[in-house]
């Protein structure tokens, strides 16, 4: 089953963590957002291998755009 990671407000994406094939377990940041200059960190609900990451360091988003796919194993 795969889950997309989609994005809870509008923000600035500060930071990428992972990138495609990369494992990650339940509460691994995958990114941190910026919003307010507030860091807001995103986490990974499960353990799996990051298949997409849709977003760049500096892009902005808007609430419920995706932002990274986990499948698991």
């Amino acid at each position: 089953m795969a889950e997309t990671i989609n994005a809870d407000l509008g923000a600035s994406v500060w930071k990428v963590l992972v990138a495609a094939g990369d494992a990650v377990e339940p509460d691994t940041t995958v990114m941190v957002l910026e919003s307010m200059k507030m860091e807001i960190p995103v986490l990974a609900e499960y353990a799996g291998s990051v298949t997409a990451v849709h977003v760049a360091e500096g892009a902005t988003v808007q609430a419920g755009d995706p932002l990274v796919d986990i499948e698991e194993p």
